[in-house]
């Protein structure tokens, strides 16, 4: 950590952008955190929790050099609503400038956000970023001096990966999205190619499309063993004293399925499409955030495809991942059906809006409540399997509120509000709920029915959809999934199990099992998540034998 400056006592903090770190005024969002913990930098602890570091969030327009922005009672906080209401004491402090670029949008409107920069739309990271040193500070909501905080440290650039023999790195610029956004997008991609891939110049290959958050590199796959010092790590989530150890482990044996002469020889990519809401784009077509569906699946699918040899062919692609990626995984399969040939979506976010987390957007009024005559009680908003909850509703969505306002947090509320929602006139996506009330928007919400419910359209459309997704549709999740989403879960299966035709898939549950259950009941979840790469290939070669039209190459690939 960083040298600590003296003490102060003082109710309120100015936060200056150093003339000697940058030479151009900026826009953006200036986030203060205050921490009892000097263990770490003080942007690394924070969380949505209730023992979370405390934050504060202004915007700031035209910030120029040498110039400050006072944060004070009366701003908007978390966990504490106000300054007023944190406790006299000695704290460590950082501040970051989340910046804002400019975008003109193809629809006519101008909206300022914070572009996606290399780092997955992580304003802890995001190269351009200006951040302060964390100090030392004693603060006394009751004092009358003024905490000064300069912020002289621009993130640096970070680079682009390089190839290795068996990742290699794919960058395609998508006109449709440089079109809706007014600048250059490209889509890029992490591709794990086969043994023998250079090797084996007329082999063809099938794709296999591992959907999620932000990827840096290709996750999971190791060519070495285990360091044999690494320094273990406690996974408070898992309960493993030496959980990375573990993850080592894992990558390296998948490695050595990988290459081994009985695995089937496929493509495996993990696609970047960070953009300037999150860190990824849901891989659907949206008002707010851009035609990500058809980029995806008509430009940068066959590109790579064309670059690296697959067959390109709807029979030979397929799509799976866990929670954003499951519910990305369902619904390119259900939007794009003749595209793919297989979803494998492991506790998938909402995949019925009926039960949208605990909150029915269609029929309630409120998402932060249960409100009955004379009281009302918070909705929790994460638990673990015994039921306890760190956090509720309410919580999370106020601090994406103090992280960013106008669906700018980068946060996961804000992220299905920016790909759901009907643009607004503002340019940014129009509210599905009053962020500090949780009052419910109705039209916005039937505007989510008819788009994004992906259990309503598959209900609505099944005479279309039905002969299409047959054998398709795979779905797994625990029953004790932290966020609620097996809700969700049980409402599809009710439709699913009496559509006509059959579906012919599955909907499985873990016992007890918390997020993000991917169908393996043998295995405890901490390994189980670590090989979504190889549980799901049986399943795609019995859609690839029971799918691919005669004369199909079921051969070049299988050396």
């Amino acid at each position: 950590m960083s040298a600590l400056t003296g003490a102060a006592f003082a109710d309120t903090f100015s936060v200056q952008l150093s003339d000697q770190a940058v030479t151009e005024a900026h826009d953006g969002r200036v986030i203060l955190i205050i921490t009892p913990d000097g263990e770490t930098e003080p942007r690394f602890q924070v969380k949505q929790s209730y023992d979370a570091p405390q934050i504060f969030g202004v915007n700031v327009d035209g910030l120029a050099p040498g110039e400050s922005v006072e944060i004070a009672p009366g701003i908007l906080g978390f966990p504490a609503r106000d300054m007023k209401d944190v406790p006299a004491g000695d704290y460590y402090v950082q501040a970051v400038l989340h910046k804002y670029d400019t975008f003109n949008l193809s629809n006519g409107k101008t909206v300022k956000l914070p572009a996606a920069r290399g780092a997955g739309q992580n304003w802890r990271l995001e190269p351009g970023n200006v951040i302060s040193a964390p100090q030392k500070v004693t603060f006394d909501p009751q004092g009358a001096n003024e905490i000064s905080i300069t912020l002289d440290n621009v993130l640096p650039e970070i680079a682009e990966p390089e190839d290795t023999k068996y990742i290699r790195y794919i960058k395609v610029r998508s006109e449709k999205l440089s079109e809706f956004w007014g600048t250059d997008v490209y889509i890029n991609g992490h591709v794990l190619v086969p043994e023998g891939f250079d090797e084996n110049p007329d082999a063809k290959y099938p794709l296999a499309i591992f959907h999620g958050h932000f990827p840096a590199e290709f996750g999971g796959f190791r060519t070495t063993p285990p360091d044999t010092d690494l320094e273990c790590e406690y996974s408070e989530r898992f309960d493993e004293p030496c959980y990375n150890r573990i993850e080592q482990q894992e990558a390296y044996d998948f490695y050595k399925q990988w290459t081994s002469d009985d695995f089937p020889r496929m493509l495996i990519v993990e696609i970047d499409h960070s953009n300037p809401y999150y860190d990824d784009s849901y891989a659907v077509n949206s008002a707010n955030i851009g035609p990500y569906g058809d980029a995806i699946t008509y430009e940068f699918v066959p590109a790579l495809e064309e670059q690296f040899r697959g067959i390109g062919e709807g029979w030979s692609r397929f799509v799976y991942g866990g929670s954003t990626g499951g519910w990305e995984a369902l619904a390119v399969q259900v939007k794009y059906p003749d595209e793919y040939n297989g979803a494998f979506a492991a506790c998938p976010d909402p995949i019925d809006f009926r039960q949208f987390m605990l909150t029915d957007i269609y029929e309630e009024d409120n998402a932060y409540y249960y409100t009955g005559p004379f009281t009302r009680v918070e909705k929790p908003g994460k638990r673990n399997y015994l039921g306890q909850v760190p956090y509720t509703v309410e919580m999370e969505n106020r601090w994406e509120l103090v992280l960013g306002d106008k669906t700018r947090s980068g946060a996961q509320w804000d992220v299905w509000e920016a790909v759901f929602s009907p643009n607004g006139e503002d340019g940014y996506p129009q509210r599905i709920w009053n962020k500090l009330t949780g009052e419910i928007n109705h039209t916005v919400a039937e505007y989510w029915r008819e788009n994004y419910d992906l259990r309503y359209i598959l209900e609505r459309d099944w005479a279309e959809l039905g002969p299409k997704l047959q054998g398709k549709i795979h779905i797994y999740t625990g029953d004790m999934d932290n966020f609620y989403l097996n809700n969700a879960t049980y409402l599809m299966e009710d439709f699913l199990v009496k559509a006509d035709p059959p579906y012919q898939g599955e909907v499985t549950y873990g016992d007890r099992d918390e997020h993000c259950w991917n169908g393996d009941p043998d295995l405890p979840n901490a390994v189980s998540r670590l090989r979504y790469n190889t549980m799901y290939v049986p399943k795609i070669l019995e859609r690839i034998e029971a799918a691919a039209p005669e004369g199909a190459d079921l051969t070049s690939w299988r050396y």
